[in-house]
């Protein structure tokens, strides 16, 4: 299954991560806060049996721990992004050297080109990938020819007129065995035809974020309906505190390159 992990590589957020992209206006993060949060992300991560390495701390950027941004990772073959804030382009060239060593076959999309890993869900041999703020028509394009050479296939969703989410994988997620989670603007998209959706409530839309990981759903805490839903369907959740990644459009997918 395509949420089959054994490693995972993070990058632990840098004092000045308050400093970040952000377009919510949800306060300053408390960073001693954000560092535990992160701290307890990893461990949830061992537990559901990740081996996860740490990346050097890139203070020069401070949205790098958003790692999840810098590539997309399929079996054998990591495709290292373009960033579609200028800001964050810098970050690629230390996970280049990660995903070289752990995955060796590496491509990587060029100008015209802009591409976010936070736009990519991949249900199965399937990629939906969004087409945003972030991640263009060319982006999508070169992705889509990339991982066509590993048997996927590749269609766009197009979310620039979804003010509620910064990328596509903020609000709809694959968990596995043709069952999506989605935010009400997603769930009756016709793209998603023939899949299972579960529709998070407005009130939880941020839960919708979610990170299916082995035999665990990683969910957000403090969105009791969408935790409940996911049991009800034998699943088996594990919700971890974010408050201080949401206040600087972060999810839980966007924390860690899992492969």
């Amino acid at each position: 299954m395509s949420h089959s992990f054994s490693r995972a590589l993070v990058c632990e957020p840098t004092a000045n991560f308050t400093d970040g992209l952000t377009t919510v206006t949800l306060g300053v993060p408390d960073f001693p806060l954000a560092l535990k949060q992160h701290a307890a992300y990893c461990a949830a991560l061992r537990t559901c049996g990740v081996s996860v390495t740490a990346l050097p701390p890139q203070p020069d950027f401070p949205d790098a721990t958003f790692i999840e941004d810098a590539a997309v990772i399929v079996p054998g073959l990591a495709v290292l992004t373009r960033p579609g804030a200028a800001s964050r382009s810098g970050e690629v060239a230390t996970v280049r050297a990660a995903v070289t060593l752990a995955i060796g076959n590496v491509k990587e999309v060029v100008a015209p080109g802009t591409l976010d890993g936070g736009d990519i869900c991949e249900d199965g041999k399937h990629l939906f990938i969004g087409v945003s703020h972030r991640t263009n028509a060319e982006g999508a394009r070169q992705l889509a020819t990339f991982v066509a050479e590993h048997g996927y296939q590749a269609s766009t969703i197009d979310i620039r007129g979804i003010a509620s989410v910064l990328h596509l994988k903020s609000g709809l997620v694959s968990i596995g065995d043709g069952l999506m989670v989605a935010i009400g603007e997603l769930a009756t998209h016709p793209a998603l035809k023939g899949r299972e959706v579960i529709q998070v409530r407005p009130e939880e839309a941020y839960a919708a974020n979610c990170v299916r990981v082995n035999d665990r759903v990683l969910v957000a805490s403090g969105f009791p309906r969408l935790a409940d839903t996911l049991a009800a369907r034998g699943l088996a959740p594990l919700p971890l505190a974010m408050s201080e990644f949401q206040k600087m459009d972060g999810g839980l997918s966007c924390l860690s390159l899992r492969f």
